[in-house]
């Protein structure tokens, strides 16, 4: 047991080892992934957005201003011609999708409502003029008559449950009772 156990203690403590030297790992290059969007975001800025001069006179402060609603034209107009694209691509997908549903034989199901119907009323709804047969399912129930017991007797007779309450209250009721189990 002692070999046994110094050997799992071995491996658990390289698994430890390994998992930490992962993280360790894992860490860095996070953070080159991390530095590389950086870097990305600031090319990316710096080659579309480049520094703004604000001019001194009111012609060039009006020149500039022309120049970035032209630009705001541009970047509008690239902007609806996406959505155009995307809204055609997701209707391209829809109908291949429904394409695909038709060649497997596999329709979507619309919602369904509950329907009452009888047996007699979906038989003619299914096979149409042809059915003539009626169904009657309780026709073919067999009749039960229900044997009468002593205590559905008892509960016929008793009748009025006031009558009842004011033979047994008091004494002489009690004896009553008394007598009439004995």
């Amino acid at each position: 047991m002692g070999d046994e156990e110094k050997r799992n203690r071995a491996i658990t403590a390289r698994r430890q080892h390994l998992k930490s030297v992962m993280l360790q790992i894992a860490a860095t290059e996070l953070e080159k992934e991390e530095s590389r969007r950086e870097s990305e975001k600031e090319n990316y800025l710096s080659e579309h957005c480049p520094p703004l001069h604000i001019p001194g006179s009111m012609s060039e402060v009006q020149e500039l201003c022309k120049q970035l609603h032209a630009k705001i034209d541009v970047a509008e107009e690239e902007k609806y011609d996406m959505e155009v694209k995307v809204q055609k691509s997701s209707k391209e997908l829809e109908d291949m999708n429904q394409k695909l549903f038709d060649l497997r034989g596999k329709f979507k199901r619309p919602p369904l409502r509950r329907v009452r119907m009888s047996a007699d009323a979906m038989l003619k709804a299914l096979l149409g003029s042809k059915h003539k047969v009626c169904m009657d399912l309780r026709a073919n129930l067999k009749q039960v008559k229900k044997e009468d017991t002593e205590k559905e007797r008892d509960l016929r007779d008793v009748g009025d449950w006031r009558k009842n309450i004011e033979e047994k209250s008091g004494m002489e009721g009690r004896k009553k009772m008394f007598e009439s189990e004995s």
